[in-house]
């Protein structure tokens, strides 16, 4: 796998916060470095960047100190311990405030952990904080800026989880994807980020939205810190240990929105596919009309989810989000019905289009991260795959022509989950990958 950016694996000397997970974690156990001083480091930057980034909805120096300082003076735990994670504020924290995004849950306490979180805790992980989310993980942008150019959007919806990571804040947080929510900010932001397979993570203590869609995943610099978080996220750690001797095959799929992507990104995708000597697939006709049916269903899904947010502070939602429920609840039975028949029969195509080939590689986002934080940038090139329930890893390394990071990502068969993530780490080495 590969390592990640200059320096970041050194496990002393400046730059603590530039380590990634694995290699922190190893050092932890090693006794070369100790979990209050690489919390420390990350606390120091946030408080040197977070100004301009502001990627933490809630941060309790203290308390993650505290906690780091008791994984100091106990046995490691398993595979994180010591090492600070952040997480999104969609995911329930007994020990911080959960708002997902919206007024309407200002100051929401949790009575418990998200199981993923608690999964992370049992792992020896510290929890840093609370990173931003769109409002209910939608489309209504937070306050978090683009690490790489501040007057750009980072992407949503898992906005804060992304920039704290490409800007060196936690070596890896936790985001969720009901359209394009990990893959998209990712990147943007120039950072590698998985999206497992449909409901291989659980759920459990995380804000519905779209209910056959929501999926828990990563983001991260290195593509080992997706496979050690991701493990420990699912507890089949055997799943995710394969990603270390996967050899996958790959293809290149353009997919069928290929021509709305930028010029400069459809260049860009087919020199690296060239570069890669990869052939080229054709996805089945009926693949063409996914991402409208994706749509339908997370609008209909939404709007019932977020019901009793709709009745009862209708003021407190933004025009936004207004439209799209209105829309969701106005969807035909029929319309619905229809968009999960075709799901179904997509999904069931699964096995042929990966017969000849274990991956795919796939274009992930239209451009570089659009100028602007009014909005988060279109999920259109992640609803197909997203709605089909297939492990998905996002992998930077290229740029747009104004210098942007310009992302794409990998598509591989359901619960072949190591496939993609190794795929991840061959494209990834390839492109050599600097971290900003």
């Amino acid at each position: 796998m590969p390592a990640g950016s200059n320096g970041e694996d050194s496990p002393m000397g400046e730059g603590l916060h530039r380590m990634s997970a694995t290699a922190a974690a190893a050092a932890i156990a090693a006794g070369a470095l100790t979990s209050e001083a690489i919390v420390s480091a990350c606390l120091e930057r946030i408080a040197v960047r977070d100004d301009q980034v502001r990627a933490w909805a809630h941060l309790d120096a203290d308390a993650a100190l505290a906690t780091a300082r008791r994984r100091d003076g106990e046995p490691p735990r398993g595979p994180l311990h010591g090492v600070p994670v952040g997480i999104k504020d969609l995911i329930d924290t007994a020990d911080a405030p959960t708002a997902y995004g919206s007024p309407i849950h200002d100051g929401h306490r949790p009575g418990q952990d998200a199981l993923c979180v608690a999964r992370l805790r049992d792992a020896g992980a510290v929890v840093l904080g609370k990173t931003v989310t769109t409002e209910f993980a939608l489309f209504h942008p937070g306050p978090t800026a683009n690490p790489h150019d501040t007057t750009h959007t980072p992407g949503g919806s898992s906005s804060g989880s992304a920039a704290a990571v490409a800007d060196h804040m936690v070596p890896v947080a936790l985001g969720t994807q009901t359209a394009g929510s990990i893959v998209r900010p990712a990147s943007f932001c120039g950072i590698y980020g998985v999206k497992p397979t449909f409901d291989l993570v659980p759920t459990s203590g995380v804000k519905p939205i779209g209910p056959s869609l929501d999926t828990v995943g990563a983001l991260a610099r290195t593509v080992a810190d997706l496979v050690v978080t991701a493990a420990v996220m699912t507890g089949d750690v055997d799943r995710f240990a394969a990603a270390e001797r996967a050899r996958p095959s790959i293809g290149f799929a353009p997919t069928y929105e290929w021509e709305q992507a930028e010029p400069a990104t459809r260049d860009a995708l087919s020199a690296l596919a060239d570069r890669l000597g990869l052939p080229h697939v054709v996805l089945p006709p009926d693949f063409s009309r996914l991402a409208a049916a994706q749509t339908i269903i997370m609008d209909a899904e939404a709007a019932a989810a977020l019901d009793a947010e709709w009745r009862s502070h209708p003021d407190l939602l933004s025009d936004q989000l207004r439209e799209m429920l209105d829309r969701g609840r106005s969807v035909p039975g029929s319309a619905l019905r229809a968009a999960r028949q075709l799901a179904a029969s997509c999904r069931a195509q699964l096995p042929a289009v990966f017969a000849f080939h274990d991956v795919l590689l796939v274009p992930s986002v239209l451009g570089e991260a659009p100028p602007g934080l009014d909005a988060t940038g279109d999920p259109l090139f992640c609803r197909t795959w997203t709605l089909l329930g297939a492990p998905t890893v996002a992998i930077p390394g290229l740029r747009g022509p104004t210098g942007l990071p310009l992302g794409v990502q990998v598509v591989a068969g359901v619960n072949r989950d190591s496939d993609a993530l190794a795929a991840a780490a061959r494209i990834g080495g390839v492109l050599a990958v600097q971290a900003p």
